[in-house]
């Protein structure tokens, strides 16, 4: 099962760039742009990611962001994580960046999203990766920073497919994004949200994601489960639901692998991501493998959750179909 995940065509619909920040590369990052770390070694600071729940993870995640300043930076950062993409057979990857956390730091917001820009095409020439950005929001800020922000991507509007919501749930509904979600609708933008595992309030925030926002996705939305006639609208429409199995067992210490089966079961769209893999010590390999290993999911199973990846990406009725038959070539041969 091992080396048959590891050459399983697959897409990955949940990764966020900062989150791929591997701690050899933010002390070049650091050395370079003379940041002063608070650790002498990068095994120093990978000692250092304790945490286990959304608010401790994102205190150190936020922090460590301070390194990345230049295109060049952004650049590194989205190259490597691509790299290990290829080397994982993911042929396709929709990735989330957080602007406001860098441009809150004086980072220009044009600074950030070419040097991403220029990985994903060195990316789709020599590598064969096809990408595609998705702009989250930061709930904890405000609204109006959510507008702006907005106003600042659209004369990018052509490198990036869609808007999402991220960072701490606690006192930040959906509905406190509204107009942004509505304008970027209008723009011509797709819309996802995050609804982490066990929030606050996390059945309110996922109903109001299906009923006042209308997304096309919803990331993690494991709690979605707990009510039957969220599941029906969420199965009608087709939704996909972006589950991250092993960063769930950080934050909510838990690998959900029953709740990703119930999903299954449900006729539910479940995919699976690594999420911020640089922090959680797991890609999208490992995160498969360790349902497998750990959750005891079948082979079958995890051929579902790789498909439902290419099922639920904005992509054209084309290229989803080239993805999937690539899938399907590989298990005649895997047979």
């Amino acid at each position: 099962m091992k080396a048959f995940i590891e050459n399983l065509p697959k897409a990955e619909l949940h990764v966020h760039l900062e989150g791929t920040l591997e701690p050899e590369l933010s002390f070049a990052l650091a050395r370079k742009n003379g940041v002063a770390l608070e650790y002498e070694t990068p095994e120093a600071l990978l000692a250092a990611y304790d945490f286990h729940d959304l608010p401790s993870f994102l205190a150190i995640y936020y922090k460590a962001m301070n390194v990345l300043r230049h295109e060049q930076d952004f650049f590194e950062l989205t190259w490597q994580y691509l790299q290990k993409a290829h080397q994982q057979k993911i042929v396709y990857a929709e990735m989330f960046f957080d602007p406001q956390a860098h441009t809150s730091r004086g980072v220009p917001f044009d600074t950030v999203i070419r040097g991403i820009h220029r990985a994903q095409e060195r990316a789709a020439s020599e590598l064969g990766v096809q990408t595609k950005l998705i702009m989250c929001f930061l709930r904890d800020l405000s609204a109006e920073s959510a507008l702006q922000t907005l106003r600042q991507a659209l004369p990018y509007q052509d490198w990036i497919v869609g808007v999402g919501l991220d960072s701490d749930e606690k006192d930040n509904p959906p509905v406190k994004f509204a107009e942004a979600f509505s304008r970027a609708r209008d723009a011509g933008l797709r819309l996802t949200m995050h609804c982490d595992v066990n929030q606050q309030n996390t059945l309110l925030h996922i109903r109001q994601c299906l009923e006042t926002i209308g997304v096309d996705r919803i990331d993690h939305g494991v709690n979605s489960l707990e009510d039957p006639a969220l599941c029906d609208i969420i199965r009608e429409r087709s939704l996909g639901l972006t589950v991250c199995p092993v960063s769930n067992r950080f934050v909510v210490q838990s690998l959900t692998a029953a709740e990703i089966r119930r999903m299954l079961d449900l006729g539910l769209r479940a995919t699976i991501n690594s999420d911020d893999p640089a922090y959680f010590r797991a890609y999208l390999n490992e995160n498969l493998l360790a349902l497998h290993q750990d959750g005891g999911l079948t082979r079958h199973e995890i051929v579902q959750l790789v498909k439902n990846s290419f099922l639920v990406a904005w992509l054209d009725d084309e290229s989803r179909a080239e993805y999937l038959l690539q899938v399907d070539e590989y298990l005649q041969r895997a047979a």
